[in-house]
């Protein structure tokens, strides 16, 4: 059931004073673009007639077939509120279409939607809470982001020592204002480094509200002189920025399928399944999850971010936990996800991977409860447990394998994708890092 009708929007448009209109979408790398409109044009836009040239969008399609069309979503208009108060700034979220009135396979947020079709399809909704990490760090004489803070908190520390305090507390207002149900807001381990968690919803909605809270939140950091990053791993020696995503299916009637008061530790068959699917494709799914050379930096032992393809119910070391809520708050955690990441794609693989496990009834492994940075690697051998990919190359060589991943992505993305990441490795190995000038030039 929609939320807004056109005549909604050009109700609100007309009483909220709102002059401007971003028609916001999606690269296949997860940054958002936006074409600017004015009111005069929105019935253009509202009738899906507002073009765009696909070619100058990285991973879209060739200066050949370059015209695109928006179609906006009419239930994401939101009014910026930190824009003028006269002549106001919203935003429509589009899908984007060709020519002919199809949607275009490079489009991500088209690629979640047909995901979220075939769950539909199978009488599942999937409803995803995610936890997004960010660091805020001074900014140069230029107005150009630095890796440099007075701020030495550390996890749930408070103010004075907590230097964010304020800013955090003008972000979380900000999202409410543009309708986030803001459940909690902490300091995280690292100096200068925060986590702000918003209420889970269903997948499209919350990639939608993936996007808009990455912008916010660097638009406040701006506003207060300072600059807001998603960077997986800024800083050496310190922990990296993750984006845990919570996951559920619920039946038509809104029953959590994952939840079993009988079954083993609260658990019902098919989020066993769903768990099985999860890291039957974990290793291809990270060149999408950790699409940065820089995302592997994060993932190293020490740090709490997953490096091991397991699961427990009782440690946070394992790539998959199981929280401790049962009921209709049962969920799966996957914790090796970065900020990084398209959400629309990434949350596309999440759940086409668990779909697969529930479709095959695939067997999940016996969970491992102990700290597996503490065993050997003989210990994980025996015990089965499979690494991560350690760098991006792996990850693309991963995925590029799973063949079941890539139909979901569909050839077109796949191309792109690979293609763009594989230049990046290249672009990362043949660079002279300060490291080996520091480490090598001296000695030889």
């Amino acid at each position: 059931m929609s939320r807004y009708t056109k005549d909604d929007i050009f109700r609100m448009v007309d009483e909220e004073d709102v002059e401007f209109i971003r028609l916001q979408f999606t690269d296949i790398f997860g940054t958002l673009k936006n074409v600017a409109i004015t009111s005069s044009q929105l019935e253009k836009a509202l009738d899906n007639k507002c073009m765009f040239d696909g070619s100058s969008v990285e991973g879209f399609v060739r200066i050949e077939e370059s015209d695109m069309y928006l179609y906006p979503d009419y239930d994401t208009f939101e009014i910026f509120p930190w824009r003028p108060q006269q002549g106001k700034v919203a935003r429509l979220i589009c899908d984007v279409y060709t020519p002919d009135g199809k949607p275009f396979e490079g489009d991500p947020r088209w690629i979640l939607k047909k995901t979220i079709k075939e769950a539909a399809d199978m009488g599942y909704r999937f409803d995803v809470g995610p936890e997004c990490e960010f660091f805020l760090f001074h900014t140069d004489d230029n107005g150009l982001p630095t890796t440099l803070s007075h701020e030495k908190a550390g996890y749930f520390d408070l103010g004075p020592n907590d230097l964010g305090e304020n800013i955090r507390r003008d972000m979380v207002l900000t999202l409410e204002d543009m309708g986030f149900e803001i459940e909690a807001s902490h300091h995280e381990v690292a100096p200068a480094q925060h986590e702000i968690d918003f209420k889970y919803d269903e997948a499209l909605k919350t990639a939608d509200n993936i996007q808009t809270f990455k912008m916010t939140i660097k638009t406040i950091a701006k506003r207060h002189g300072l600059y807001a990053t998603f960077m997986p791993k800024p800083k050496f020696g310190m922990c990296g920025s993750g984006m845990h995503i919570n996951m559920s299916l619920a039946a038509k009637d809104g029953k959590n399928i994952f939840a079993d008061e009988n079954g083993k530790l609260g658990l019902s068959d098919d989020a066993y399944h769903f768990i099985a699917g999860i890291m039957k494709h974990a290793r291809g799914m990270a060149a999408i999850t950790n699409p940065l050379v820089n995302s592997y930096k994060r993932l190293v032992p020490g740090y709490e971010a997953p490096v091991y393809i397991a699961w427990s119910a009782k440690n946070r070391s394992p790539l998959i936990r199981i929280p401790a809520s049962r009921g209709n708050g049962t969920r799966v955690e996957l914790r090796n996800p970065d900020p990084t990441a398209n959400p629309y794609l990434a949350l596309a693989l999440c759940l086409a991977a668990g779909l697969d496990g529930i479709k095959n009834k695939l067997e999940v492994p016996d969970s491992v409860d102990c700290n597996i940075y503490e065993m050997t690697p003989e210990e994980r051998r025996a015990a089965g447990i499979q690494n991560m990919p350690a760098d991006l190359k792996e990850a693309v060589d991963c995925l590029t394998q799973d063949k079941f991943l890539c139909g979901v992505l569909g050839e077109h993305i796949v191309s792109k994708y690979v293609e763009a990441k594989m230049k990046e490795w290249e672009n990362y190995t043949t660079r002279v890092s300060q490291w080996e000038i520091d480490e090598y030039l001296y000695k030889y």
